[in-house]
C-alpha cells in the first residue's frame, strides 16, 4: 500500500533568482568594465597604442590638446592639470603654449606604456570627459607637464593663462 502526501512541500525559488541576478550584474561589469574614481585601469601598451594629433575625422588614440586626448573612442581629460587652450585660446601666448603643451602630451603618451587611474570621487566631468590621471612608473604624466612649465595643477577651476 502506498501512501500519498496530499501535497508536495514546493522549494522556494526565490534564493535561486537572487544568485542568477549577482552572476549576471558580475558578468556585466567584467564585460563592461569598472571606470569609476579609486580604480586603476589597465596599462595599456603605447608602443600599440601611436598618437597623433584630432583632426575633424580622426577621433581614435589623438591628442586634442594639454590635457585631452581619446584613448580607444573615450575621452580622456587629464585630471590633474589644467594646459593652456588651442582652441579659444583668448591671447597669442596663451594659443602658443597651448600648442608646446599638446605636442608634449603627445610625445608622452607615446614614449611607452602607461596606466589610467580614476581621480578623487568623479568618473567624468561635465562635459562627459573621463576624468582620469596618466602615469608611468608611478609618476603622473600631469607632474611631468607641470615641471615642464606647460601646464598647472588644477584648482578645481580654469584660470586664465593671458596676462
Amino acid at each position: 500500500m502506498r501512501i500519498v502526501a496530499p501535497f508536495r512541500r514546493r522549494r522556494n525559488a526565490l534564493p535561486n533568482l537572487w544568485v542568477l541576478l549577482l552572476a549576471a550584474v558580475v558578468g556585466a561589469a567584467g564585460y563592461y568594465g569598472f571606470s569609476h574614481g579609486g580604480v586603476a585601469l589597465p596599462r595599456l601598451d603605447a608602443k600599440s597604442q601611436r598618437f597623433g594629433t584630432c583632426g575633424y575625422l580622426s577621433r581614435d588614440n589623438c591628442v586634442i590638446d594639454g590635457d585631452t586626448f581619446y584613448l580607444a573612442g573615450d575621452k580622456i581629460r587629464v585630471a590633474d592639470i589644467d594646459a593652456p587652450e588651442t582652441s579659444g585660446a583668448q591671447c597669442a601666448s596663451e594659443a602658443a603654449l597651448g600648442a608646446r603643451a599638446t605636442s608634449r602630451l603627445r610625445e608622452l603618451l607615446n614614449e611607452g606604456p602607461f596606466e589610467l587611474r580614476g581621480y578623487q570621487s568623479r568618473d567624468q566631468d561635465q562635459y562627459g570627459r573621463k576624468l582620469r590621471m596618466v602615469m608611468r612608473d608611478g609618476r603622473s604624466l600631469g607632474d611631468t607637464l607641470v615641471a615642464e612649465g606647460l601646464a598647472r595643477r588644477w584648482s578645481g577651476r580654469r584660470m586664465p593663462w593671458c596676462a
